[in-house]
């Protein structure tokens, strides 16, 4: 069965991670009160619908109990707003609330209310894109917990002609590689191979604490 996520509020980053979210395979129910917003969103959603989310009887309309994922996306200027329907939500059993905040008592409040879990778009990305300019051999991460944090490296010059079994990259950095990108394999991430010697144009993909990609890139 397809999974469902009900996001509400489609401003630039609402409506992006809607797109994203339907990239990934969720059905999407998109949600503002902006009608300009909800048609923009109707060309990929499966359903875009333009309510009052602090309307309780309007937000129960949408089952946000029937859906995997709900995600309060609205920005800065609608932080009450914000709060109310996070509350709401959480009233009306909604399984997983995802929910923006742009600073620590915002995130605070949300976490109080209801919210299972509170993100900043703009610190996150820019945390991500620092440790790009800082270390360029690891080209993305995605925080999976407080400290643990999925990396994307290139492999470093130390390791072209050698394979994983021989770089001990459990026992020397603690990282577990989880795939390898090839630059010639049109199908993109393949299981790694601990025998296979590693080529330059090669990406690993491996997971490990915070800071263990960072040591790892330093090291070689």
């Amino acid at each position: 069965m397809q999974r469902q996520a009900l996001i509400i509020g489609l401003g630039r980053f609402g409506m992006a991670l809607a797109r994203s979210l339907h990239a990934e395979g969720y059905a999407i129910i998109a949600v503002d009160r902006d009608e300009e917003r909800v048609q923009a969103a109707s060309e990929f959603a499966d359903r875009a619908v333009r309510l009052d989310a602090t309307d309780e009887q309007a937000l129960a309309s949408l089952s946000p109990e029937s859906r995997e994922l709900t995600v309060c996306a609205m920005g800065e200027d609608s932080r009450e707003t914000a709060i109310l329907v996070t509350t709401l939500l959480r009233q009306l059993g909604a399984k997983r609330i995802v929910a923006r905040a742009n600073n620590t008592l915002v995130a605070r409040i949300l976490r109080l209310v209801g919210a299972h879990e509170v993100f900043d778009p703009e610190v996150e990305f820019a945390e991500r894109f620092a440790r790009r300019l800082t270390y360029q051999g690891i080209s993305d991460e995605i925080r999976l917990g407080p400290n643990l944090v999925i990396s994307e490296l290139k492999v470093r010059p130390a390791m072209v002609g050698r394979t994983l079994s021989e770089l001990e990259l459990p026992e020397q950095f603690g990282l577990t590689v989880l795939a390898i990108r090839k630059s010639d394999d049109a199908t993109g991430l393949s299981a790694p191979d601990p025998r296979a010697e590693l080529r330059e144009a090669w990406g690993l993909l491996v997971v490990g604490e915070e800071g263990a990609a960072a040591a790892l890139h330093e090291a070689w």
